[in-house]
């Protein structure tokens, strides 16, 4: 909230609050808009036209926004921002963190701020359950967690491209060069079961997003916790994951998800991230005829995505030859993805993946 507001917001907000077309047609931003600059005019504000329109847009924002988040949202190179207490704002912008203006009044704002949000869509945020996340319009993705589990109030927003840039588009920003492209491409088309591994932010989503736009006419059955892959492929099923309530039931997992999958006549399954056990059924599901299955993991290079999906699969209860020879038999190739000093994401390698006298071994396919 800017200083501009804080001293107006009370009176505006139980305007607003009586305003006849809120109470008619509901609080759209459309709607809010109109009846902020009404209430402001009952004020008696008076403000040149810049001045106004500023005033008016500052207000939606603490009344139906994330307040000063918004403006950092407004601006397309913002890909994430985050909020480490009210007054420690960070955003990356073109790959590049740095600290935002844009700040609370106090940490009571914020959370005010985040359960308001979190609201209508049925998530809880309290003591009782100090952490949250949810996707908000426009496939914004919002983490948060609160005191004691944090030493502030900390607010992670991660924009999702609500479009997938095409190989022309990645190739002109250096991510993917044409020579992988075509080869990323072939893997898709040839049915090979694909792992896009790398660090946080490093771009797994948008090219797991991509390598699906090429799959055609396959029914694909993406599993997520949130919707990160829109519509990748012409016939794609979404399946999200459930939390569990404040009294620990009714959660539905990835592993039961992969196993609702399997019933679905599926031609592929992908996997947004694997994380856990769940790895096992999609090793298994891999291994039994849907090739050309897909998923992502947090992994700095090849060689350690094969060890956290090797270690994913013992969580399962697997013993360790068992769990190797899953890995091995089920994915065909391994496409790293790093991020350089100057923010920019791109392809770093892309391996194959064999057993050979009992041991998972990685072969250089491509490599930048």
């Amino acid at each position: 909230m800017t200083p501009t507001t804080v001293g107006l917001r009370p009176a505006i907000a139980a305007r607003v609050a009586d305003d006849g077309e809120v109470l008619a047609s509901g609080a759209d931003r459309t709607v809010l808009r109109r009846a902020v600059a009404r209430a402001l005019a009952a004020e008696g504000v008076v403000a040149p036209p810049e001045v106004w329109a500023q005033l008016v847009r500052d207000l939606v924002d603490d009344l139906a926004g994330l307040g000063p988040l918004e403006e950092l949202l407004r601006d397309p190179q913002v890909t994430e921002v985050m909020v480490n207490g009210a007054d420690v704002v960070h955003v990356e912008r073109d790959g590049r963190l740095e600290r935002s203006r844009r700040t609370f009044t106090s940490d009571d704002e914020l959370v005010t701020v985040v359960t308001r949000v979190l609201g209508p869509l049925g998530v809880r945020l309290d003591r009782t359950r100090p952490y949250a996340e949810a996707v908000l319009g426009g496939g914004l993705r919002l983490h948060a967690i609160l005191p004691p589990l944090a030493e502030r109030p900390t607010v992670t927003l991660r924009r999702v491209a609500a479009v997938v840039p095409d190989w022309q588009t990645l190739a002109a920003s250096g991510s993917v060069p044409p020579e992988a492209a075509e080869l990323l491409v072939e893997l898709v088309r040839a049915r090979r079961n694909v792992v896009v591994c790398g660090s946080a932010g490093a771009g797994k989503t948008t090219l797991l997003a991509r390598l699906l736009a090429e799959v055609g006419d396959d029914r694909v059955v993406v599993i997520e916790d949130a919707p990160e892959l829109s519509h990748p492929a012409r016939h794609t099923v979404h399946l999200r994951t459930r939390p569990g309530t404040a009294d620990g039931v009714g959660a539905v997992d990835v592993a039961t998800l992969v196993r609702n999958a399997l019933r679905m006549r599926p031609d592929r399954i992908v996997i947004g991230e694997v994380r856990g056990a769940e790895v096992l059924d999609l090793l298994q599901a891999m291994n039994t005829g849907h090739d050309g299955s897909a998923t992502t993991v947090h992994a700095n290079g090849v060689d350690e995505a094969i060890v956290r999906l090797e270690g994913m699969a013992l969580l399962a209860g697997v013993p360790q030859a068992a769990a190797r020879s899953q890995v091995a038999a089920g994915i065909d190739a391994l496409v790293a993805l790093g991020r350089s000093r100057d923010g920019g994401r791109h392809v770093t390698g892309v391996a194959s993946v064999d057993r050979v006298r009992g041991r998972t071994v990685t072969g250089t396919l491509w490599r930048r």
